[in-house]
């Protein structure tokens, strides 16, 4: 029954992803449908880029579409000299505090989410720079000045009524960029097809399932087992002791997509699925 009720939660369009893969996010990079990431979080910027549709300073913006940006920004809210190395990037570590944050079965079926906690230390500031003629600190925009960054000479023209900048807006934030993202083999036994499925290492089992029903509307009619233990669907892959060895198959010289875990899901014939 609670397994059910979840399900019922999921197609009643509760359900709000948490994560992203970065090939996710590159699927939207166009003027119509524009999605960025920066700073671990990704943002869809499409309200943003009709709101401002033929403004030059929006030509940065829809370039970037599809694509990672921390390397617009300060680091730990620092001014520094910018390089394109300077992204956000995934270590064993900061994937463990990822892990370490996921939810509970309590607080999954509450509702509650990580992010409430984040808004109030999430304060992204635009990397500057000391400008030679002026002497002032300017944001640093080699990639050309973008929509609610103010000249860098006072200008009649500039306007600063737009209320808070997009970067710092929460409202265009729809979920986290994955710190690390890796592929599993999915084994249907019933039917004997077999999907690939690139997920997120922070996912639980649940939200993979989310993942699956593109492949299978029926999803939650199965049971997910790995080497045969029946797998907690409220815990992510590597808490169900699903490893991610792709570093030790790359050290190895192993090609990692001839070794992918395989989930096995069973068909529980409980007429979950009308």
């Amino acid at each position: 029954k609670q397994w059910y009720q979840r399900r019922v939660a999921i197609t009643a369009g509760t359900y709000k992803q948490r994560y992203y893969t970065p090939v996710e996010v590159g699927n939207h990079s166009s003027s119509k449908d524009l999605w960025v990431s920066f700073l671990g979080k990704v943002y869809d910027l499409t309200p943003l880029a009709t709101k401002y549709t033929g403004n030059i300073l929006l030509k940065p913006i829809l370039s970037a579409g599809g694509k990672d940006i921390s390397h617009w920004f300060n680091v730990n809210g620092t001014s520094v000299q910018p390089t394109q190395t300077d992204s956000t990037t995934c270590t064993p570590d900061t994937l463990t505090r990822s892990l370490s944050s996921i939810h509970t079965p309590e607080t999954f079926a509450s509702g509650e989410t990580d992010e409430d906690s984040e808004k109030s230390d999430f304060d992204p500031q635009i990397r500057t720079h000391i400008d030679s003629k002026t002497g002032c600190e300017v944001a640093h925009t080699p990639q050309g000045r973008f929509i609610h960054i103010p000249p860098p000479y006072p200008s009649a023209s500039w306007a600063n009524d737009f209320g808070t900048p997009w970067w710092k807006d929460e409202t265009y934030c729809i979920g986290h960029l994955s710190c690390k993202t890796r592929k599993i083999r999915i084994i249907n036994t019933l039917t004997s097809q077999e999907h690939t499925v690139e997920v997120c290492g922070e996912e639980t089992l649940e939200e993979i399932l989310n993942r699956f029903y593109k492949y299978n509307e029926h999803a939650a009619s199965y049971t997910w087992k790995y080497n045969g233990e029946n797998l907690v669907m409220t815990k992510t892959l590597e808490q169900n002791g699903v490893k991610d060895e792709d570093d030790d198959f790359y050290e190895l010289n192993f090609n990692e997509e001839d070794w992918l875990p395989a989930i096995h899901i069973y068909f529980n014939d409980d007429l979950t699925e009308a």
